[in-house]
C-alpha cells in the first residue's frame, strides 16, 4: 500500500482527525440554564471554595494536553508547529481509542525553552496531565524537569514512552534467548531524548532496588562514535550519561561498541547498522531498530547477520516497538489515581505490565500487538498501584 499518498488524501478529506463533542444535548431553556447560565455559577463557586473539586465538576480529571513545538517531528526533524498538528491529532485519537482519555493538540509557535515552560504553566489549570511530544533534545530534558512542580503529571513520551516499551520488549526477548536481563551488554545508538531515557531505564536510574532488573552494561553511541569520558564535545545530557554508562571508558566506533554485545537498540537513523556489524555481537543477539519510517537495519539482513530477535518501529513487521502500548494506559492510571507526577516506579510498573501481556513470548512475539485493546487497562492498573505504593512509602518516611 502507498501509505504516504493515501494518508495525504485521507487527511485532506477529513480536515482534521478529531473533534469536540457534547456529553448532553441542549434542547430546552432548562437545559441551557443548568449547563450554562445561571446554573453554571454554582460549580464555579464550589471550585473557588475547594479547588480540588475541579476534578469532580470539569473535564480536568480525564483530559490531557499534547504539547509540541514541532522541533523533532517523527524522524522528519524540525518542521515547526503547523506541521506538528497531524501527529498530535493522531496522538489524541490514540489516547481516546485505547485509554478512554480526552486529549487535545497544543502546538506552540515558539521553540524558546522559557516561553514553552511559561505557556504550559499558564494553561495547566484545565488539564489533568501534560504529554510533551516531538520537542528536540537537549531542550526537552530541561522543559520536562522544570515542569515537574505543576501538581499534575508531565511526561515526555519520546523519552519515557519509548524507554518503557523497549524495556518491556527486552524483558521478553531475554526470556526467548535464555539470557538474564542483568547479564546483558546493551549498545544504544542515538543519544537524543529516547536514547538517554532508554539508558536510564535499563540501568534502573531512580528506581528503588533496581539491581535485580538493571542490565549489566550500557554503551551509548552518537554520530561521532562511543560516548566516553575523554571526549570534549559532549553536551550536559551526554556528560551525565557517563555516570551510569560505559563504565570501562571504551572508545571507538559503533562497531567497537558492538563487539560481544547482546543487544542493539537503535534510536538513530536508517541504515546505520549492517549485517557485518551484527556478526560482531554475541550469539543470539537482540536487535531493536526503532528508526522510523526506515529502521537502522532491515530485519532480513539482521537475521542473516546472526540476530535471534528483531523489533522495529513499523506496524507492518513483527515486534513493533510503539509508544501506543504505553501512554494511553499510563496517563489513564495516573489520572484515576490523581497522581501529581510520573515516578520511576510507575514507569517500571508499566513496562512489566506490557511484558506480562505476552504469556509465552516467541521470536516474533515479544511485545503485544498495538491493536490489543486490553493492554491499556493492564498498564493503567499497574501504574495506579505503583502510585499508591509511592504515596505509602512517602508516608512511612515522614513518620
Amino acid at each position: 500500500m502507498e501509505y504516504y499518498k493515501q494518508s495525504l488524501a485521507l487527511h485532506k478529506q477529513l480536515k482534521g482527525k478529531i473533534e469536540t463533542g457534547n456529553k448532553v444535548d441542549i434542547k430546552t431553556k432548562e437545559d441551557l440554564s443548568l449547563l450554562y447560565s445561571p446554573g453554571v455559577a454554582q460549580p464555579c463557586r464550589e471550585i473557588a471554595a475547594n479547588p480540588s473539586t475541579v476534578y469532580d465538576y470539569t473535564i480536568k480529571g480525564n483530559t490531557i494536553a499534547i504539547v509540541s513545538d514541532g522541533s523533532a517531528i517523527l524522524g522528519l526533524g524540525n518542521l515547526g508547529a503547523l506541521a506538528a498538528i497531524p501527529v498530535m491529532e493522531g496522538k489524541a485519537m490514540l489516547f481516546k481509542k485505547y485509554g478512554g482519555v480526552n486529549a487535545f493538540p497544543i502546538c506552540l509557535d515558539t521553540q524558546d525553552t522559557e516561553e514553552i515552560i511559561e505557556t504550559v504553566r499558564r494553561m495547566a489549570p484545565v488539564f489533568g496531565g501534560i504529554n510533551l511530544e516531538d520537542i528536540s533534545a537537549p531542550r526537552c530534558f530541561e522543559i520536562e524537569e522544570r515542569l515537574q512542580d505543576l501538581g499534575i503529571p508531565v511526561f515526555h513520551d519520546d523519552q519515557h514512552g519509548t524507554a518503557i516499551v523497549v524495556l518491556a520488549g527486552l524483558i521478553n526477548a531475554a526470556k526467548v534467548v535464555g539470557k538474564n536481563l542483568f547479564d546483558l551488554k546493551v549498545v544504544v545508538n542515538g543519544a537524543g531524548a529516547a536514547g538517554v531515557a532508554i539508558s536510564k531505564m535499563l540501568k534502573g536510574i531512580g528506581i528503588k532496588d533496581a539491581d535485580g532488573m538493571a542490565v549489566k552494561e550500557v554503551i551509548v553511541c552518537d554520530t561521532k562514535g562511543i560516548i566516553h569520558g575523554d571526549r570534549r564535545d559532549l553536551n550536559k545530557p551526554k556528560i551525565e550519561l557517563l555516570n551510569y554508562t560505559n563504565n570501562n571508558n571504551i572508545k571507538g566506533t559503533l562497531q567497537d561498541a558492538l563487539v560481544d554485545a547482546d543487544v542493539f537498540i537503535g534510536v538513530s537513523g536508517p541504515g546505520s547498522l549492517h549485517q557485518d556489524d551484527v556478526k560482531l555481537m554475541a550469539k543470539d543477539a537482540i536487535i531493536f531498530a526503532c528508526a522510523n519510517p526506515t529502521p537502522e537495519i532491515d530485519p532480513g539482513e539482521a537475521f542473516e547477520g546472526g540476530a535471534a530477535i528483531v523489533g522495529t518501529g513499523r506496524s507492518d513487521l513483527p515486534n513493533q516497538v510503539n509508544n501506543v502500548l504505553v501512554f494511553p494506559g499510563l496517563f489513564r492510571g495516573a489520572l484515576l489515581s490523581r497522581a501529581t507526577t510520573i515516578t520511576p516506579g510507575m514507569k517500571l510498573a508499566a513496562a512489566h505490565a506490557i511484558a506480562d501481556c505476552i504469556e509465552e513470548p516467541t521470536r516474533d512475539r515479544i511485545i503485544p500487538c498495538t491493536l490489543d485493546m486490553t493492554v491499556a487497562d493492564k498498564v493503567a492498573e499497574a501504574v495506579a498501584k505503583a502510585w499508591k505504593e509511592h504515596l505509602q512509602e512517602e508516608i512511612a518516611v515522614a513518620i
